[in-house]
């Protein structure tokens, strides 16, 4: 059973503060996934702002339909020399990345939901059609397509030639990345009531980790897909389904042999890779979208758009910022000593990682930023969901 069914049913139900706020971050998280906003709160209107940080557009340009009004996963994937990036409509093209020329584009004449993403010397893509398929990073030709169980909203994720992609129905499959036969295949159980997630596992040396409903984290082997370890990092509590509704959909973060999760309503916690013991977990902030790592501070957007930095080794809160409150905000992308988030209208806002201050701002597109801006070689890569894709330099 999936969410947008529920959402009136539960407006109806629902009684008392704890369930109130609960049913108020869940239909902001599935308002977030469709690209609209949360309803029960308006975001914050922008105030003037003196930069400190300037945001300077390198080169911008249109890519297909981009998501096309869907729930979709596509992002660029950047490389020394070129920029990969999807459109919903099965467009894939391949641009210089130091000026944005198109060096090929393809139709695949799929509908495109997730990637693409660089696997040696092809570019993995998933489809709503529960289809995975490599195409060439040379020219985009076809090298293989594989079906799977469901629609392909994670990013797939590669190494030592095996390609690993959940599909929204529970399963991990481990595929030969030179042929796209499939390995392996592991099975999770999904609670009655879930939230439809955009997280992708993590591959991290010779395991796999993946977050599930109920707070689960798992370790699975990369060459079998055979079970290593499993773990409850986050406890579910409340007496509605929606308080306890716990689903650790964002992407696991490895550093220094810890793993870092989050997810609605699951906390931030801080898990030993080795064995998948809990060294911390705090419940101050969630995000069904992700973590990003400084050297020792964590940093997230959390289901209010508040963006908070963290101790990585103890999980205490050192600063949070609300002046971005509500506006969808993406994932953190850190560079240097900055961070950089999308937003509900197309701007992006560079914070200061020391303190939290709001120091730059430019706006790209006037379509929501969904993805998490990538960051190469000091330049940030964008791509709205209205098709634009753009190479922004920061000073």
């Amino acid at each position: 059973m999936r969410l947008a069914p529920l959402l009136l049913g539960l407006i109806l139900l629902l009684s008392g503060c704890a369930q109130f706020n609960a049913l108020k971050d869940l239909a902001g998280s599935f308002g977030g996934l469709m690209g609209g906003t949360d309803n029960s709160e308006p975001p914050k209107e922008l105030e003037s702002l003196e930069p400190t940080v300037n945001l300077s557009v390198l080169w911008k340009t249109s890519v297909g339909k981009g998501y096309d009004d869907q729930i979709v996963n596509l992002v660029p994937a950047v490389t020394s020399s070129t920029v990969y990036v999807a459109d919903r409509k099965g467009l894939v093209e391949a641009l210089n990345r130091q000026d944005g020329d198109t060096l090929w584009s393809v139709s695949t004449k799929l509908e495109l939901s997730a990637g693409p993403v660089v696997a040696g010397d092809k570019l993995l893509l998933g489809t709503s059609n529960a289809e995975l398929i490599a195409i060439s990073l040379a020219d985009g030709a076809l090298l293989w397509k594989t079906m799977l169980s469901s629609e392909i909203l994670a990013l797939p994720k590669a190494s030592r030639n095996i390609a690993v992609v959940r599909t929204s129905d529970g399963r991990l499959a481990g595929l030969d990345l030179g042929n796209g036969a499939i390995k392996w295949s592991h099975e999770r159980s999904i609670p009655p009531l879930s939230v439809r997630s955009l997280g992708s596992p993590t591959i991290h040396g010779d395991v796999v980790l993946d977050g599930f409903g109920g707070g689960k984290l798992i370790a699975l082997g990369l060459t079998d897909g055979k079970p290593v370890w499993e773990t409850t990092v986050a406890i579910p509590h409340g007496r509605s389904e929606v308080e306890r509704l716990v689903e650790l959909d964002a992407d696991p973060l490895v550093k220094d042999d810890v793993i870092y999760i989050t997810g609605f309503q699951g906390g931030i916690t801080a898990v030993n890779l080795q064995d998948g013991d809990v060294q911390w977990r705090q419940n101050t902030a969630y995000s069904s979208h992700g973590l990003a790592a400084g050297r020792r501070s964590l940093f997230i957007s959390d289901a209010r758009s508040d963006v908070w930095q963290l101790d990585m080794a103890s999980g205490r809160d050192l600063w949070k910022q609300d002046a971005l409150h509500q506006r969808r905000l993406t994932v953190p992308a850190v560079i240097r000593d900055r961070l950089v988030v999308g937003d509900f209208e197309g701007y992006l806002h560079v914070l200061s990682a020391d303190d939290g201050r709001l120091v730059g701002q430019l706006q790209i597109d006037d379509e929501p930023i969904r993805a998490t801006p990538v960051v190469q070689d000091e330049t940030l890569f964008v791509y709205t969901s209205g098709g634009v894709l753009a190479a922004i330099g920061i000073n």
